[in-house]
């Protein structure tokens, strides 16, 4: 299939979805608050709101996907298989513990020992295959067909992407007017769940590792392309290739895309701990990684909404 026969029958998302999604997931979540504050940036302090995403259920965004993809079709109760290089796995665990489901996890050999202890904790089946993410799903892929289970994607579902985009929702009600807003991106279903949550007249910037730079790439190719991934934040943004509905709403939308180095991230997440006691993993310090390296630079007036999307890190790493 060619990708410009596989980008016509991906399902196009809206706002409409991702508030279907709102009124699905209700109370299940939590809205997550915002903070107003300065950072360092190269050139002085820079005001910018933080969207406190890592204080979501789980400790990451990626709960609000799959359990919208779960109470979307809850009269099929077959177990659940996804593969996760972490935190898609935590979520999918702790989704199918409230809803009472079976759940497997494949993860790569790579995944950090924080996340399969998270996954277990919520009475996950791990298994472990291969070295990336992409051999992982592969199997995942085997597994599901062999028990007769349901696959949920880490983000390439339309209820997953439509779950996440309830950040964007949340973000409109906290926020005066329409700031741009920078999010970490790995296989994309955050950004592009945000994209479709604020339409036309939204501005989401994808924040990638020069190291894996899925988004970019495909807007440079104007198609998706597999990219090698060599980065600190790899356990969380390690996609090889961007998914096919967040690139079809990336392109919708004229969604942006930064790169940072692993340097960066890393200075980044052990700013937020330094200034604000804030302990995030590498891909949740990534999006404020753009604005500390200049890699983005916000126009005069202008707040950005920074989102720190995930805490499941070992706080000794810092």
């Amino acid at each position: 299939m060619t990708d410009a026969s596989a980008s016509r029958k991906v399902k196009r998302l809206y706002r409409s979805d991702v508030r279907a999604a709102r009124l699905r997931l209700g109370h299940r979540v939590r809205v997550t608050p915002v903070f107003h504050t300065e950072v360092s940036g190269p050139h002085g302090s820079v005001p910018v709101t933080f969207k406190l995403e890592y204080l979501q259920h789980g400790g990451t965004f990626k709960v609000r996907g799959s359990l919208n993809a779960l109470l979307e079709s809850r009269e099929d109760a077959r177990p659940v298989v996804i593969a996760s290089g972490g935190n898609a796995g935590i979520a999918a665990a702790l989704a199918c513990a409230l809803e009472n489901r079976q759940c497997t996890v494949v993860v790569p050999e790579s995944a950090p020992h924080t996340k399969v202890a998270a996954m277990w904790a919520y009475g996950a089946e791990v298994l472990w295959h291969g070295t990336t993410y992409a051999e992982a799903h592969r199997f995942a892929d085997e597994l599901t067909a062999e028990r007769g289970a349901v696959q949920l994607h880490a983000y390439d579902l339309p209820a997953v992407v439509a779950g996440a985009g309830v950040v964007g929702l949340e973000i409109e009600q906290q926020v005066r007017g329409r700031p741009p807003v920078l999010v970490a991106v790995g296989g994309g279903g955050l950004a592009a769940g945000i994209a479709a949550a604020l339409g036309a007249r939204g501005h989401v910037v994808g924040v990638e590792p020069k190291g894996a730079p899925t988004l970019h790439s495909a807007l440079a190719a104007g198609h998706a392309v597999d990219v090698h991934i060599n980065s600190i934040a790899a356990d969380a943004l390690g996609a090889t290739r961007i998914g096919r509905i967040p690139f079809e709403i990336a392109q919708r939308y004229n969604m942006t895309a930064v790169l940072v180095t692993d340097d960066a991230i890393a200075m980044a997440r052990e700013y937020l701990w330094r200034e604000f006691r804030i302990i995030v993993e590498p891909a949740g310090a990534t999006a404020l990684a753009a604005i500390q390296s200049g890699a983005y630079v916000p126009g005069p007036d202008e707040r950005p909404v920074v989102v720190l999307c995930g805490a499941n890190t070992d706080p000794s790493t810092l």
